[in-house]
């Protein structure tokens, strides 16, 4: 009779584990996953955070290299991908995925013309026969100038001590 006795008390032990098991793993895994901006340059930042990722995780998008989800000491987790300098303009998701879960969360985020940088000409082109001149005009001026200075300065007398 004990032995019946116990073998009850395993199934049920048993049985209450299995019950909550599935409710356990769906509780673990990212919550309250955010995305900043919603709009990023090509080349740009993403700012993605997570709660829920203890162990760390990833996140991932075809915009941008997988990258690591690193934790804080308050248990928030955060990463920040660089959109890949080619990536075509348009929207894309990104899944965050905790190291200790095989849940998964997608957001949204659009991905818009990449801004060049605004460089000028940077001597890339030669000067116009008028800034020749003009150029021209000022270092002769200078050179007259000093010219005049030297020749108007008073010479010490042989006399005067």
């Amino acid at each position: 009779m004990r032995a019946s006795r116990a073998l009850a008390v395993a199934a049920t032990a048993c049985a209450v584990i299995g019950a909550t098991a599935p409710t356990a793993a769906a509780n673990n895994g990212p919550t309250n996953v955010t995305v900043s901006p919603t709009q990023v340059h090509q080349g740009g930042s993403l700012a993605v955070s997570a709660m829920g990722c203890g162990h760390g995780g990833t996140v991932s998008s075809n915009a941008f290299p997988k990258t690591a989800l690193t934790v804080n000491h308050s248990g928030h987790s955060a990463a920040t991908p660089r959109i890949y300098d080619h990536a075509t303009p348009g929207q894309y998701n990104l899944a965050v995925r905790c190291s200790d879960s095989s849940r998964v969360v997608t957001r949204t985020f659009r991905v818009i013309r990449g801004r060049g940088a605004e460089g000028g000409l940077g001597g890339s082109m030669t000067p116009t026969s008028t800034e020749v001149a003009v150029g021209a005009v000022l270092a002769g001026g200078a050179a007259l100038g000093g010219g005049l200075f030297l020749i108007r300065r008073r010479r010490p007398s042989a006399g005067r001590a």
